[in-house]
């Protein structure tokens, strides 16, 4: 099973809770990282918390205020819907189908290590 929160940043979602500006509070704080100065003495880390449910999303993806808001805003709105909607939101559901497809991956490849295993062993048995 898959933690919830952990689900949290899917591209695909389309129907997620809408998040209102009033029940955000934002915060500027300096970044870290690698970077040095240019991360270190400026304040582009952006903290947003979602006050009703107590969910707090930090980003410093970008070196960019306003596109570090952004990200932000669609990471905290997937977690707000995983939050409230648990298993039933599309969030959880994208996470659990990349899930299946990544193990059935697994599965294939050993598949074809076990046949090219096999195929050389007839062939040095056939050399014999």
């Amino acid at each position: 099973s898959i933690p919830l929160l952990q689900a949290a940043k899917k591209k695909n979602s389309v129907n997620l809770l809408e998040l209102s500006e009033a029940e955000l509070e934002e915060q500027f704080v300096r970044g870290d990282g690698p970077g040095g100065q240019a991360t270190n003495k400026t304040n582009n880390c952006v903290v947003l918390k979602h006050v009703p449910s107590g969910i707090v999303v930090k980003c410093h993806q970008t070196r960019s205020v306003e596109k570090n808001r952004k990200i932000a805003r669609e990471i905290l709105q997937e977690k707000v819907d995983l939050f409230y909607k648990g298993e039933d939101s599309d969030v959880f559901k994208e996470k659990k189908a990349s899930e299946k497809q990544k193990q059935e991956k697994k599965r294939r490849a050993k598949e074809n290590l076990e046949r090219k295993k096999l195929f050389k062993e007839m062939q040095q048995l056939d050399k014999e």
